[in-house]
């Protein structure tokens, strides 16, 4: 009989280079291959270990003088949502969420584009192709899902089943065993007043609570990025600490909480 297991995950350094959150800070990563059939596992673990996945690549900050970057995890089952987002649910009651395979069109690429060029025009993503956004979707060795958000239109059902109203929202997102992973999302610029960044996390939390899943990761939460501050508004919310995963004890304003 054969014993011999499967290999363990091979992690590598990355150089140097300039931290696109925080000036005047330099970035490394550590990251490792998912591929095969122990990708899924590998996800999981990985992802709880304060990990992100970008396509088969597997990584996290590995920086030799700043912690800033710190991974949340919003507490699902606990969640209650502030006042200002129960407006933002309840000006999208005519948006409906449909989950796809992680396949990518030339409509999601098209609005894609659109999210970048006014919101990202000097980041690391700003010059990606059509082939690159194809990349970014179905180069997934996990169970990956591309969530779209559309207007719905007369005639369709409150979970819609199919691509009639116009799209103004995606996510790519990771099912894991305990909870969803938010990979990368973005939306209609033109629907600003919409708060659809907002609103794509809030259905998350609802279908993680649907299908009894405890937590939706967020990525990092880059403490002194001001555009990162949005993530430590869902609580309660947990933050992976040296010692592990410690509740956060931050409280939203008075205000927002009634």
């Amino acid at each position: 009989m054969n014993t011999q297991t499967a290999p363990s995950p091979q992690f590598y350094l990355t150089a140097p280079a300039v931290c696109p959150y925080l000036p005047h800070e330099m970035e490394r990563k550590v990251f490792t291959h998912m591929v095969g059939e122990r990708a899924p596992e590998l996800n999981d673990l990985l992802t709880q270990g304060g990990f992100r996945r970008s396509q088969n690549i597997a990584y996290r900050p590995a920086c030799e003088s700043c912690r800033a970057c710190i991974s949340v995890r919003i507490l699902a089952g606990e969640f209650k949502p502030t006042r200002s987002m129960r407006r933002i649910l309840s000006a999208n009651r005519d948006v409906v969420s449909t989950e796809y395979p992680a396949e990518p069109s030339s409509e999601q690429y098209s609005l894609f584009r659109r999210y970048l060029d006014h919101r990202h025009q000097q980041g690391g993503m700003s010059d990606m192709s059509v082939l690159d956004y194809a990349m970014m979707v179905e180069d997934t060795h996990v169970n990956t899902k591309i969530i779209e958000y559309r207007l719905r239109v007369e005639g369709q059902g409150i979970t819609g089943d199919d691509r009639k109203g116009p799209l103004i929202a995606a996510a790519l997102t990771d099912k894991m065993g305990d909870g969803l992973s938010m990979v990368y999302s973005y939306f209609d610029p033109a629907q600003q007043d919409r708060s659809l960044g907002t609103y794509m996390i809030l259905d998350h939390i609802r279908k993680a609570n649907e299908r009894g899943l405890p937590h939706v990761y967020l990525g990092y939460w880059v403490k002194g990025s001001r555009k990162m501050d949005y993530k430590t508004k869902f609580l309660p919310q947990e933050h992976l600490m040296a010692r592990g995963w410690e509740r956060y004890t931050g409280e939203p304003d008075a205000a927002e909480s009634e």
